[in-house]
Order: C-alpha cells, then sequence, then structure tokens
C-alpha cells in the first residue's frame, strides 16, 4: 500500500509540472486579438496539496480530500514585473474564493501561490464571493471589488435560491494582507459587476455598477451605471446613472456590465464589457466595448456593433456552457494588452493585442444601427469600398502592361 501510495503520488505531481510548464501557442486571430491554444488556467493547475492529504498514514489511498471544481473570472495586475491573477476557484462544494496566481510572461507558465487569499468579512458573512475586479488606484493602493453573495433572508425555508448580491470592497499593498471595507451602498436592490476607476473624479471615488432589480433579473434598471462617492472606506453612491444601457435585439439585450476597469488611452477611456443575449439554447455571454470621453465618463464617444469576442470552439463547452466573460486585462508599457477571460464558467484563458489595435477596432468599426437595414447599409459601404479600390488596381494594373507594350 505505501508504495502504490507514492507511485500514485509520483504520477500526479510529475503529471502537474508538465502542466505548468507547457508553452503556450499562439493561434491567429481575426487582427484585433490572439487567442492561445491552451487555457492559462484549469482546477488541474491548483496545487496538488490542495487536493490531496498527502500523508499516507492519514490518506493511504491517496484520495481528493479536497475537491477543485473550476477555475474562472480573474481580476488582473502587473506587479513587481509579474503578471498576476486573482481568480475565482470554485470547489467541489460550489462555495467561490479567490487565489493569486503569477506568470513571467502573461501567457503560460502561471503558477498559485500556496495559500488562498483569506478576504475577512463584514459584520454579514459573505455566503459566496466571486468575480474581482482588480485596480491600482491613484490615491496608492490596490483595491479588489467583488460580488458578495448571501441568501435573500425574506425567501422561504421552501426557496433555496434566492439570495442578495452586493459589492464587496477590499485593499492591499501587497496582495497577501487585506483589509475589507463596507460594501457599497447604493439607489439599487442589488449589485454585480461593479468596477473603481482608477483616477479621481471631482475629487472622489467613481464607481461603474450594473444595478439590478433581483439576483438574476437585471430588470428596468439594468445596464452599465456610473455613480461618485465621497468616502472609499463607507463607500456610498447618491445618484446612479445608466450609461450603456440594454437595447433590444443585441448582444446586450439581457444584461451587461464593465469586465475589468477601463484603459487610459490619448483619445479616451477603453472600456471592455460583458452583453448577454437569450437563445433556444440558453444564455450567450459575448464580450464587447466602448469608449469614453476622458473627461466625461459618461460620455460614450466610439462602440462597436455587436460583440469583440465570442466563444469559439472548446470555449463554448463547460459548467455553463456559450460564454465568454472578462474581469481582468493588463496593459503592458510596450502597448501590449494582455485580456483574462474564462470560457463557460470552467476555465482561463488568455488573448493579446495591442492599445492601437483596439483603438483602431474601437474608432473604425461601424456602430450598431439596431435595424437590419442599417446593417445591410454598412455592409454594402464596406463593399462599395473594396470593389471599387479592387478596380482601380486593375485598371492601374492594365495600363502599366499597355505602357510596357508600347515601349517594346
Amino acid at each position: 500500500m505505501r508504495n502504490k501510495f507514492y507511485n500514485r503520488l509520483e504520477v500526479l505531481e510529475k503529471e502537474q509540472q508538465q502542466l505548468l510548464q507547457r508553452v503556450n501557442e499562439i493561434e491567429q486571430g481575426n487582427g484585433v486579438v490572439n487567442r492561445y491554444k491552451f487555457p492559462v488556467l484549469t482546477a488541474a493547475h491548483t496545487p496538488v496539496f490542495w487536493r490531496y492529504d498527502l500523508n499516507s498514514k492519514t490518506n493511504p489511498y491517496l484520495m481528493e480530500r479536497f475537491g477543485i471544481n473550476a477555475v474562472l473570472n480573474a481580476g488582473a495586475i502587473k506587479w513587481n514585473e509579474k503578471y498576476i491573477v486573482i481568480a475565482r476557484v470554485e470547489a467541489a462544494d460550489r462555495k467561490s474564493f479567490f487565489a493569486v496566481a503569477e506568470s513571467q510572461n502573461g501567457i503560460d507558465n502561471f503558477k498559485f501561490w500556496d495559500y488562498p487569499v483569506v478576504m475577512p468579512e463584514t459584520g454579514i458573512s459573505d455566503t459566496n464571493t466571486y468575480d474581482m475586479r482588480l485596480v491600482q488606484h491613484e490615491d496608492g493602493w490596490i483595491y479588489g471589488l467583488f460580488c458578495t453573495e448571501r441568501r435573500d433572508p425574506k425567501a422561504s425555508e421552501a426557496d433555496q435560491t434566492s439570495a442578495i448580491a452586493q459589492c464587496g470592497i477590499a485593499r492591499t499593498k501587497d496582495l497577501i494582507s487585506w483589509e475589507r471595507l463596507n460594501d457599497l451602498e447604493t439607489p439599487s436592490p442589488q449589485q454585480r459587476n461593479v468596477v473603481l476607476h482608477p483616477e479621481f473624479v471631482d475629487g472622489k471615488y467613481a464607481f461603474y455598477t450594473r444595478p439590478q432589480d433581483s439576483f438574476i433579473e437585471a430588470g428596468k434598471g439594468g445596464g452599465i451605471g456610473f455613480g461618485l462617492s465621497e468616502s472609499i472606506e463607507k463607500a456610498k453612491i447618491e445618484k446612479e446613472v445608466v450609461i450603456d444601457k440594454k437595447i433590444y435585439h443585441t448582444v446586450y439585450e439581457m444584461k451587461n456590465g464593465l469586465g475589468p476597469a477601463p484603459i487610459k488611452t490619448k483619445l479616451g477611456w477603453l472600456h471592455l464589457a460583458h452583453g448577454v443575449r437569450n437563445t433556444a439554447a440558453g444564455l450567450r455571454y459575448v464580450l464587447y466595448m466602448f469608449m469614453t470621453d476622458l473627461n466625461d465618463l459618461t460620455k460614450i464617444i466610439y462602440k462597436p456593433a455587436g460583440y469583440f469576442m465570442a466563444p469559439e470552439g472548446d470555449e463554448r463547452t463547460g459548467d455553463v456552457s456559450n460564454v465568454v466573460f472578462s474581469n481582468g486585462w493588463i496593459a503592458d508599457e510596450d502597448g501590449t494588452v494582455f485580456i483574462y477571460y474564462a470560457s463557460s464558467d470552467t476555465r482561463l484563458h488568455v488573448a493579446t493585442t495591442t492599445v492601437n489595435q483596439l483603438l483602431d477596432y474601437v474608432v473604425n468599426t461601424p456602430a450598431d444601427g439596431f435595424r437590419s437595414a442599417e446593417t445591410v447599409k454598412s455592409l454594402t459601404a464596406l463593399i462599395d469600398k473594396n470593389l471599387s479600390e479592387q478596380l482601380v488596381k486593375v485598371e492601374n494594373g492594365q495600363s502599366e502592361n499597355k505602357a510596357r507594350t508600347s515601349l517594346k
């Protein structure tokens, strides 16, 4: 039995080492982003000593004692010259917690820190915490904003699904020790996908919100909201305005929320968001982009039609199928952008692009006309442009050929 234990342990550790050291392979993209072949984090990437009791006396069969179901929606930050993600790790008991993983290059060899994040609680315990947005704020703190979920105390005993979601706030200087602040207060009954703007606005803390009427349904207040708070320690938004609302027959007709904190560019603030629509097969989550004015964060100045990224291939399958979701990206000093996105609530991927490519995409991609006729008009304009330019090339080519013939 002892030999079987250590033989099995050797195989487990060898398999994980191969996984952690696997080189990721870039896959040709659509000119906007490049996906990579392998997920950067999965349940199998979590340390063996998280999942197994490695004592042959207390676990002679080397059984898995702590099951990990999925690793998904991760906040991201460049810190101490390393690419850091704080992932949502979902245990087999359905409870999520946060764990830090780091990489030297941002695309592979991500390795979890030995211990998960110990997140302090407020006076009301969190049943579940997930989907942290990481923000390096100009006040000097690193903030983590996340969803804290608790059972609805007004629900009947027969109803064990009704919940209340709010925005939890914590801050740190080292990503190890966290100070928990009060949950964000807003005029909305519930909140998810709240993001802290990295800069002060009129001396106040600025938040992007997603007001909800209930735990599942966005309701009449759905959309990406915006509000200001005098304080971060006791954050409270008195006035919440929706800057990007749900719209019928779009990729964000049911729900939409901001992903990571926006990237500041020379033209405006780049935003990555998720949109949800209903299909015969269920809800479909995609990513889309828009840009807001540098000085007026509530003013959208560019917004391409449709989705920026959608599930492809194996990304379509998982615990919640047909989903891509992102709450973390990193803009490097050289302009490279690393987008960390989860597929089907199961695994974490990376895609790369540049700030210049994103600017080109957001500024020059046609906006949504919200009618089939407008979609055809946009396509026709592109076809006309391409065919007319092709005709010019052909005519120029014929002229050159005639000139060469006459010279002979």
